[in-house]
């Protein structure tokens, strides 16, 4: 254990908690990332052939340039840039290293890993929110063939495929599907494609619905899950089709859990349990970056609109440094 009290640790080395440790080091805030996986853990675990929404210019951290070939940046090219301002700017973080408890005593906050012990005066939370997909809590779930994750389409090549889902993910899971020569289903909760689907995507899967080559049910949801079936409910009653692989594409949410054992209060449908100013909680010295501040609603927050809570955040943690300086003073 280190006896050293810092002045922040940073949980979590994605884009946001990247951002925050550049913002900590640009006003010598003296800081520790700790990622559990590799660096820019979930963009790792991205599909393959992932396509990002945002240009490369709006998720730029610490102005570091990020030119990509195309319009949008891919998966590929996000892990480059991410690996080239990690080395530029000289971050500190642990790899590999999960947290495993949050105490605080004394003033002071103890966070405790796989490996060490650190002593903090201020913590930031920045752990998105990819590792824990949203479940159905249907028969069948628990079976090998139901994947909440996709990498690449080539291993379900001629297999029966349903995806469940019409936000960009399951879009995009479909489309890659369907284009490696596998029997693609929909199945739909809403009445159509989601509205924030990509605008240059939406075009080509409803017109491969239109024309039949990806089937969709919507108004429809998963009932069951057996071997070689799956069980759907549809507004013209329920339906049993063959299939060999489900993709859940139903979105991902943040550990609330593990928030909750750091001491912040997150009610249910509530607000209010972090500062929208200082992204401080309701648990003095522990803040939320990123899709972390969600609750729920992760839809809410992309890395080109949560950059800005490192600043935030940083800013509250130096002016609380400069008047305990001058206080001791």
């Amino acid at each position: 254990m280190s006896r050293k009290i810092i002045d922040a640790v940073i949980i979590g080395a994605g884009p946001i908690g990247l951002a925050c440790g550049i913002e900590a080091a640009r006003r010598g805030i003296e800081y520790l990332i700790i990622e559990k996986g590799c660096l820019v853990n979930s963009v790792f675990n991205y599909p393959t052939n992932m396509t990002f929404f945002s240009t490369s210019d709006k998720i730029e951290l610490g102005n570091v340039p990020f030119v990509s070939h195309g319009t949008k940046p891919t998966r590929r090219e996000a892990l480059e840039y991410y690996r080239r301002v990690t080395e530029a700017k000289g971050l500190i973080i642990k790899l590999y290293e999960r947290v495993n408890m949050i105490e605080k005593q004394d003033g002071t906050i103890r966070v405790t890993t796989n490996k060490s012990t650190y002593l903090c005066r201020n913590l930031i939370i920045a752990t998105g929110y990819y590792d824990n997909p949203n479940m159905m809590n249907i028969p069948g779930e628990q079976l090998s063939k139901v994947k909440h994750f996709f990498d690449e389409a080539h291993p379900y090549a001629g297999l029966e495929a349903a995806v469940v889902g019409a936000g960009n993910s399951a879009v995009d899971v479909a489309l890659e599907l369907f284009r490696i020569g596998a029997k693609v289903t929909m199945v739909v909760r809403e009445e159509g494609i989601k509205k924030s689907v990509k605008y240059w995507v939406r075009p080509d899967i409803e017109n491969r619905i239109a024309e039949g080559s990806i089937k969709a049910f919507f108004g429809s949801s998963v009932i069951e899950i057996e071997a070689g079936h799956i069980l759907i409910d549809t507004p013209q009653g329920k339906t049993k089709l063959r299939n060999d692989v489900v993709f859940a594409m139903t979105g991902y949410h943040p550990d609330l859990d593990f928030m909750k054992e750091a001491g912040i209060r997150i009610v249910s449908g509530k607000k209010g349990y972090f500062s929208k100013m200082t992204h401080e909680t309701n648990t003095e010295g522990i803040y939320l970056a990123g899709v972390a501040c969600s609750g729920g609603n992760t839809d809410k927050y992309f890395i080109e609109n949560s950059t800005i809570h490192s600043v935030k955040i940083m800013d509250h943690i130096q002016k609380k440094m400069k008047a305990q300086t001058a206080k001791g003073s």
